[in-house]
């Protein structure tokens, strides 16, 4: 997949079939829009195009508003959108800057100087809840009128559901936040998981004895956090099992090396020997989240710090055994 700062550039297709929105966790929702873009972008004989903003549209308020507890916490960094994007088969990918420009671009403009003249599209599929331009004056109507007008097709795709629950970006971020992976995992068609390369932190884990993988972000408001048993991937052939505390580290000092962002913090269960002591650093590596152990906790000292560490790995380690165990009942079942 192409990806593209932006709608000026020379090696954008000439013309595409375009889907456009924030696409926060490519959810199962998402997925079904873009099949039906892929589907038509080949009849056509157009490439499949997804446009999408950075910042979120309404972290950009959030901010212009300075009340940042107007921005939605987020599912996924966007370099886990443009591999679910990729994944899901789309050739080229515009990312938008979400700016003052934009914001205040007349929905006549956006849809003239942005749709056709910059990205040709030729058929344009929408959701059902779509507005688009300056305060959100442009929707399905206008957009279908101007295609008429203009020499492009509009569609618009209903809401998806699975088991009678709407999927959408709101419905996994409340998933999330209660801690309920089953229902996220439901939700996105695959386990929650993120990404990124592995930072040299504080290194406190290996004075601890629970030597971690660090990944940083930055202005990132995940829609989890806590303490989580998970799968890494990216580092051995197959995944390990582990713990991760995605957050801030209560328990830690706010001035570390940190700085008090968010962090996802991951201890391998059983690190493999041939990594050698510094094999993770710089890698990119993939951490499913799978099960909610608890809420991020305060402790009160490194000693209670290491305690509680030890028994988030016991709890890990037995619910791998459960899943392990369940997995071995069903595979009976099948073979039955």
């Amino acid at each position: 997949m192409k990806v593209f700062r932006g709608y000026r550039n020379s090696n954008l297709a000439a013309h595409c079939a375009l889907t456009i929105g924030n696409f926060d966790g490519v959810h199962r929702g998402h997925q079904a829009m873009l099949a039906l873009l892929k589907n038509e972008a080949q009849h056509r004989g157009v490439p499949s195009c997804v446009m999408t903003f950075e910042p979120h549209p309404r972290d950009y308020f959030a901010a212009l508003a300075k009340k940042p507890e107007l921005a939605p916490p987020r599912i996924a960094t966007l370099r886990d959108k443009l591999t679910e994007l990729s994944a899901c088969g789309i050739d080229q990918t515009v990312v938008l800057p979400f700016d003052a420009q934009l914001a205040s671009q007349q929905p006549e403009d956006f849809i003239n100087h942005v749709l056709i003249a910059g990205l040709g599209a030729k058929y344009i599929l929408v959701g059902d809840d779509f507005r688009f331009g300056a305060k959100r004056a442009g929707g399905y109507a206008m957009l279908d009128a101007a295609g008429q007008r203009l020499g492009f097709d509009v569609a618009r795709m209903n809401s998806y559901e699975v088991q009678s629950t709407r999927v959408s970006s709101s419905a996994v971020r409340q998933a999330l936040s209660a801690g309920d992976m089953a229902q996220v995992a439901s939700l996105l068609g695959r386990p929650y998981s993120i990404s990124g390369h592995v930072v040299h932190g504080r290194k406190l884990g290996r004075d601890l004895g629970f030597r971690t993988l660090n990944l940083r972000f930055s202005h990132w408001n995940p829609a989890a956090s806590g303490i989580f048993a998970v799968h890494v991937s990216g580092l051995t052939d197959k995944p390990l099992m582990g713990v991760a505390n995605l957050g801030i580290r209560p328990s830690i000092d706010a001035n570390d090396v940190n700085g008090g962002r968010v962090l996802l913090e991951t201890y391998c269960l059983d690190w493999p020997a041939a990594l050698g002591d510094e094999g993770g650093y710089g890698k990119i590596v993939r951490v499913e989240l799978l099960h909610k152990l608890h809420d991020e906790l305060k402790y009160h000292g490194l000693d209670a710090l290491k305690e509680g560490i030890a028994k988030d790995c016991d709890d890990a380690r037995a619910f791998f055994r459960y899943m392990h165990s369940e997995t071995t009942r069903q595979t009976t079942r099948d073979r039955i």
